[in-house]
């Protein structure tokens, strides 16, 4: 097994943490505006955003609070990159699963989150939270 796999395992496990924490956010915010009546790709993509700035803030403290803090434009990265993703991503899933499929919302909202994870970390890991060179 390769070793770098391993020292990842700690980071992906808090990652999936503030992820599940993330999730909440997003399924009570989905909840929230389509029992007000905003159209379910409308509420998808203003809940998963909200979910974004919610991670954004517990990644930067929690699942690399080891990495320097960085540029400012690190929330910029983080949303241009894993918020884009999730939310491309989940309009996606949704348009498939409830437009077509029927599903409810919350469920194919799941399915949606699920299939964005592995690549949201790889990305926040490697380029949104890298670790800053040191100077010598």
């Amino acid at each position: 097994m390769n070793p770098a796999i391993w020292q990842s395992a700690p980071r992906w496990m808090r990652f999936n943490l503030v992820g599940a924490v993330g999730i909440g956010v997003q399924l009570a915010m989905l909840w929230l505006l389509t029992a007000l009546g905003v159209p379910y790709l409308m509420a998808t993509a203003l809940a998963v955003e909200t979910a974004v700035l919610h991670n954004f803030l517990w990644h930067q403290r929690f699942t690399w609070a080891d990495r320097s803090p960085g540029p400012a434009s690190r929330l910029l990265r983080f949303n241009l990159t894993t918020g884009a993703l999730s939310i491309a991503g989940n309009l996606v899933f949704m348009r498939m699963l409830v437009g077509q499929a029927h599903l409810p919302s919350v469920i194919a909202n799941l399915i949606g989150i699920a299939a964005c994870s592995l690549l949201n970390f790889v990305v926040s890991d490697r380029w949104v939270f890298r670790a800053q060179k040191k100077i010598v």
